[in-house]
């Protein structure tokens, strides 16, 4: 239910005003002095001031523009007498939502008020709407303890208020784009555009038509202007992902646009200027793309500003653990059976912590969501796991010969035997060679030798 304050220093109108207000189905809160309307907002959520234009000490345009300097979204309906219809117009250019005309007949007041109350409800929506994308895309919702994490924190810390373009680069699944969401929500462009365009998902023609636009006519099936993704970013942040597919024409074109600040449209000749802040993405590395003639290097210079590299996941294993826990938080909400999954097994954590990760924390959330929605217990086991993931997990620890449920001391101990019987063997049994190879004295060989039961014939 909305709230609306109603001002005027004739008390029995307000009085009337809440009763008519009050039945409409709003909450109504009273004041009949500027000063006090102002108390009443400072402790109350309000929805809608509806304002005498004319009282003592402070009149409506004063609180009007006390109340927009707090809240510029807040409407504000003056209400005002025939006589002060030119301050009503001035109150309009001040930022007020409408005023009505003393005496005024309660369906039209009603209207005004509904009308005023739906747009301040698609305000706050769409406040509560940008506060969860810029939580989501805080700092502290990039999840990483270990030190190649925190390099990368540092960087983005420093370079989000620049309007510096930032080069990102890493594997795929490394995290690029919420880096990109991250730079752009924690930086002055904030309340501007953020437009992400993946160079690889779209035919050169397409690209280009996405990217700068086309007037009517510019091609078949052109049938009206369209502005490009340039033209939408401007005054924010436009993010370019897999920029190393660009085509050689659309680099010049993209060049251009870095140079002078400006884009033409596809079938166009008007130079539209643009102020976008550009960061880039790529799963290449863009100098060796350079080295081997794919990518100009004029555009990479350019592009090349401020360089930031995501680890795989393999580079920072000491952020499985956390990175595990922020997956089950935040898919457990799609959970439907039983008791909310808090954990995973310890054989299950063995195996995330010695695969090979090829996708990254892309494919450990994959994997996480998966289990969290199938597991019917609170620990997710080796069985909720996706059978693919196993195979691939059991495929990469057999690779060494070393079996899945080993632990560490039995592992060593396979290892060491392994590495003297081969050993032994290239010195064709020669202890004292053997013992050479390995780095090690012929009487501790000796040792080993007995511990494993090998019980070779020295042949020295």
């Amino acid at each position: 239910m909305e709230t609306i304050l109603i001002v005027d220093d004739e008390i029995n109108y307000t009085l009337i005003l809440a009763a008519v207000l009050e039945d409409e189905g709003f909450e109504t809160l009273t004041a009949n002095s500027g000063s006090e309307a102002l108390a009443t907002l400072s402790e109350s959520d309000v929805d809608l001031v509806l304002t005498d234009m004319k009282m003592p000490a402070m009149d409506g345009i004063d609180l009007l523009e006390r109340i927009k300097k707090e809240d510029a979204d807040l409407p504000v309906i003056m209400m005002t007498a025939h006589g002060t219809v030119e301050k009503a117009v001035e109150a309009m250019q001040k930022g007020a939502y409408n005023y009505i005309l003393k005496p005024f007949d309660n369906e039209r007041l009603v209207l005004y008020v509904n009308k005023a109350i739906s747009m301040y409800r698609v305000v706050k929506e769409n406040r509560q709407l940008r506060r969860a994308v810029e939580g989501r895309y805080s700092f502290h919702n990039i999840i990483g303890k270990s030190k190649a994490m925190q390099d990368v924190f540092h960087i983005i810390r420093k370079v989000a208020p620049a309007a510096a373009t930032v080069l990102l680069e890493g594997a795929s699944g490394t995290g690029k784009e919420l880096v990109a969401n991250a730079l752009h929500f924690n930086s002055p462009r904030k309340d501007k555009p953020f437009v992400a365009v993946n160079c690889s998902a779209l035919a050169e023609t397409l690209l280009e038509s996405e990217l700068f636009g086309h007037e009517k006519g510019a091609f078949t099936g052109a049938v009206s202007m369209k502005k490009g993704r340039f033209e939408i970013a401007d005054g924010g942040t436009l993010f370019l992902d897999e920029i190393g597919e660009l085509s050689q024409a659309l680099q010049v074109k993209l060049l251009r646009v870095l140079q002078e600040r400006v884009v033409e449209r596809v079938g166009g000749v008007k130079a539209i200027p643009v102020n976008i802040r550009l960061i880039v993405a790529t799963n290449k590395s863009l100098k060796e793309e350079v080295a081997n003639g794919n990518f100009r290097e004029d555009l990479f210079y350019r592009l090349n500003v401020v360089r930031i590299t995501l680890p795989s996941l393999r580079e920072r294993l000491e952020d499985i653990r956390p990175l595990v826990g922020h997956f089950i938080s935040k898919y457990s909400g799609e959970r439907n059976m039983g008791s909310p999954v808090t954990g995973i097994d310890r054989e299950v954590e063995r195996l995330f912590y010695e695969y090979d990760w090829p996708g990254n924390v892309r494919e450990l959330e994959n994997v996480i969501e998966r289990a969290v929605v199938l597991s019917p217990e609170e620990i997710i086991q080796v069985s909720d796991l996706p059978k693919d993931f196993i195979d691939n997990a059991h495929s990469t620890l057999h690779m060494d010969g070393i079996p899945v449920d080993a632990n560490l001391y039995d592992t060593l101990a396979m290892v060491e035997k392994n590495m003297i019987v081969r050993a032994l063997k290239k010195a064709n049994y020669i202890q004292a060679h053997a013992a050479e190879l390995l780095g090690i004295g012929k009487s501790g060989l000796n040792q080993k030798i007995k511990k494993y039961q090998l019980f070779i014939k020295d042949k020295s």
